[in-house]
């Protein structure tokens, strides 16, 4: 059996965490800022977790991450 090619684009904006979830980068923080509340950017800059029902969608991109 030939190994599993990851998807690199998704290893690019995915990451798993040690327990098993995945944290990715919230969008909307590149441009076009002065429009958006500092409250909304704050809230930005943290990392996000997916959703149960979307991490199996990942799973099949990062085969050897999980």
């Amino acid at each position: 059996m030939p190994k599993m090619k990851t998807r690199k684009s998704a290893a690019k904006r995915f990451k798993v965490t040690g327990s098993g979830k995945v944290r990715y980068k919230k969008m909307g923080l590149r441009h076009i800022l002065t429009k958006k509340s500092s409250k909304r950017k704050r809230d930005l800059r943290h990392s996000g977790v997916l959703d149960a029902s979307e991490v199996q969608t990942v799973k099949v991109l990062l085969p050897y991450e999980f």
